[in-house]
């Protein structure tokens, strides 16, 4: 799957992620942190224009957010790793690269057993990041392919499984970093464990229905976004 999209489309939408970091934010449930509404145009920077691509468009949008609202920065300079993350991983999946997909979710699971304090909850990325690689490995498998059908369920469904899967390796970055610079205990991990994966099922939902309803309007336009189906 082939993805060529004017660099001005790209450069427009790390402009909307910024932008959008300025729209009040949604409490993420126990941590203390907050969700921006940017957080849901991350992965479809993936999906719209692939991983590297997607990835460089949503450093450079969260990067210059962080500038503009620096409520949202809950690691600091570092909080734009994350969405960069978020946008490489969607897109792999989107594009049909399971492994590079899989191999962040994997490497976030092995470093949180490297914490200590990652170590006193063992069942949260068996649950969490294991949600993930599923959804990786039905986005990679299935999720481009479907993106493109006329069925707006179906492609909802494709953008939810890459989405789902690039918030996830997102956490696996972001949460370890959460261990290691935040030390954030372990008693909010353990009630995390079922919580996290809701919450970005949820955020996910989002990402599908502007996903969707931007993949169609923008090809109408004339303007390529997201894989092409083999």
């Amino acid at each position: 799957m082939t993805n060529e999209t004017h660099p001005s489309v790209i450069v427009v939408w790390a402009a909307l992620i910024a932008a959008v970091s300025v729209v009040p934010t949604v409490p993420i449930l126990f941590t203390g942190g907050t969700f921006s509404l940017a957080s849901a145009l991350l992965p479809l920077a993936g999906v719209f224009f692939g991983p590297v691509k997607g990835a460089m468009c949503a450093a450079i949008g969260q990067l210059v957010g962080q500038f503009i609202a620096p409520h949202t920065a809950w690691l600091g300079v570092l909080t734009f790793v994350v969405g960069m993350t978020n946008a490489y991983v969607a897109g792999n999946a989107s594009h049909g690269r399971w492994l590079p997909a899989v191999s962040v979710i994997l490497v976030g699971a092995a470093l949180w057993y490297t914490n200590p304090i990652g170590r006193q909850v063992p069942l949260f990325p068996v649950v969490f990041y294991g949600a993930g690689l599923v959804a990786a490995v039905v986005g990679s498998l299935w999720g481009g392919n479907a993106i493109s059908s006329r069925h707006p369920v179906v492609a909802g469904a494709g953008v939810w499984f890459c989405a789902f899967a690039g918030f996830v390796g997102a956490a696996a970055v972001g949460n370890y970093l959460g261990l290691l610079l935040l030390r954030i205990p372990a008693k909010v991990w353990s009630v995390l464990v079922f919580v996290s994966p809701v919450e970005r099922a949820v955020f996910s939902l989002g990402s599908a229905v502007v996903g969707v309803a931007l993949i169609r309007g923008l090809r109408k336009m004339g303007v390529q976004v997201g894989p092409r189906p083999d």
